[in-house]
C-alpha cells in the first residue's frame, strides 16, 4: 500500500537544526502531522510555527533523548496528538572530535549516551506502538562513520557501529512483520550546524571535509524512504567510495586518514577547547538553522583536500591489490596453524 503523508503522525527527534530540521520541513510540505523533538523548546517552537505556515499540523515536545523516560513520554505524546504513530526518525547526535585520550571519559559517555542509546530508546518506546498497529517505519540517520573509522572520532565511530549492529537485529527479530520496517540512513559530510554542537578537543578549528553535501538532500531521501523503504541507504556520492575504500584495504586506508587528518591539525586556525552543545543545549541562535554555512565555503581554494580524499582512495586501493598476495599467505598461515599467528 502506497504511504500517505496526508493525516500520517511523523515523530523526529534531533529537529531544532540541520537534517532534522530540514526533515520536519520536508515532510510539512507534504501535509504530515509533526511532533517534533529536541532540547530547545524555543527554537522547536520556532520549527513548529515554519511547519505550521506551510500548512502542516505540528507540535512541539522538548525532548533529551539520553533519558529514557522522556523519549516514553514523547511517544505517548505522539500518540495523543496523532492517534497513531506512523513514522519515528532518530536523528538527535552529536559527537566529541580528539585524540582518544585527550577526550573526557564523561564525553566518550555523553557521545554514547545521545548517539546510540538515545536511538536505543527511540525504537523501545515506538516499537509497541508499531506492533499493535501491525506497521510502522523507524528511520535512523546514521553516518558514513558507521562503515569507516575516522581519526580521533572513537566514540562517535563506537556509537555509529553499534548502531549497525542493533537495527540490523531488530530488522531480524521484525522479519516476520512485514508492515515494520527498519531504515537506517547513512549520510557522509553534511551541511548542517553539527560541527557548533559537537565537543571539539583538538585545540584547532574542525571543518567537514570537501565534498559536503546538503542537509535537504538527507531530508529528501529520508521522506523518500516512506514511499519505498530499504534497510540501508548512502547519502553523497563519497560514502560508497570511501566505504569500499575501507573493505578492500582498512589498514592502509586507517593509516592514510590519520595522516591527512594530522596534516589538516598542522594547518588549521587555532580554537579553543570547547563542550560547545555537548552536555547542555547552545543558546539561539547558536546553530539552529538547517545549514552550517560549510556548502558557502567550497570553492577551488579547498581543492588539494578532495584530491587527498582521491589520493586516499587510489592509495588504498593499489595497496590491495600490492598486499592481497600477502594476505592470501598470512590467512593460509593463520588457517594452518590453528589460528595461531
Amino acid at each position: 500500500m502506497q504511504f500517505s503523508f496526508n493525516g500520517a503522525t511523523v515523530v523526529i527527534t534531533g529537529a531544532s537544526s540541520g537534517i532534522g530540521r530540514a526533515t520536519a520541513l520536508t515532510f510539512a510540505r507534504r501535509g504530515a502531522r509533526l511532533v517534533l523533538a529536541a532540547r530547545r523548546a524555543e527554537v522547536l517552537a520556532e520549527v513548529v510555527a515554519e511547519c505550521q505556515h506551510l500548512g502542516a499540523e505540528a507540535t512541539a515536545v522538548p525532548t533529551d533523548v539520553t533519558d529514557a523516560q522522556a523519549v516514553q513520554r514523547l511517544a505517548e505524546a505522539a500518540q495523543a496528538f496523532g492517534g497513531k504513530i506512523d513514522v519515528w526518525v532518530n536523528n538527535a547526535g552529536s559527537g566529541a572530535i580528539g585524540a582518544f585520550d585527550a577526550v573526557p571519559l564523561p564525553a566518550h559517555e555523553q557521545v554514547l549516551r545521545i548517539n546510540l542509546f538515545g536511538y536505543l530508546y527511540g525504537a523501545y518506546a515506538v516499537r509497541p506502538y508499531f506492533r499493535r498497529q501491525g506497521r510502522g517505519l523507524l528511520i535512523n540517520t546514521v553516518s558514513l562513520g558507521a562503515w569507516l573509522p575516522e581519526p580521533c572520532t572513537a566514540s562517535y565511530s563506537a556509537s555509529k557501529y553499534g548502531l549497525r549492529g542493533l537495527m540490523d537485529t531488530l530488522r531480524a527479530e521484525l522479519s516476520g512483520e512485514p508492515n515494520i520496517h527498519v531504515c537506517d540512513v547513512h549520510p557522509a559530510y553534511i551541511d548542517t550546524p553539527g560541527f557548533q554542537h559537537g565537543a571539539n578537543y583538538t585545540g584547532r578549528v574542525i571543518k567537514p571535509a570537501p565534498p559536503v553535501f546538503p542537509a535537504q538532500q538527507v531530508a529528501d531521501t529520508i521522506v523518500a524512504l516512506t514511499q519505498k523503504p530499504q534497510a540501508s541507504t548512502m547519502v553523497g556520492w563519497t560514502g560508497p567510495v570511501l566505504q569500499l575504500s575501507y573493505a578492500l584495504a582498512p589498514r592502509l586506508t586507517g593509516w592514510a586518514g590519520q595522516r591527512l587528518f594530522e596534516r589538516y591539525l598542522a594547518q588549521a586556525d587555532p580554537a579553543p577547547v570547547s563542550e560547545n552543545s555537548l552536555f547542555s543545549p547552545a543558546p539561539a541562535p547558536h546553530g539552529t538553522e538547517v545549514s552550517g554555512g560549510w556548502l558557502d565555503s567550497q570553492h577551488p581554494t579547498q581543492a588539494p583536500k578532495w584530491l587527498s580524499g582521491a589520493a586516499l582512495l587510489a592509495g588504498a586501493v593499489a595497496g590491495f591489490l600490492a598486499w592481497r598476495k600477502r594476505d592470501k599467505q598470512a590467512a593460509y598461515s593463520y588457517f594452518s596453524n590453528g589460528g595461531q599467528l
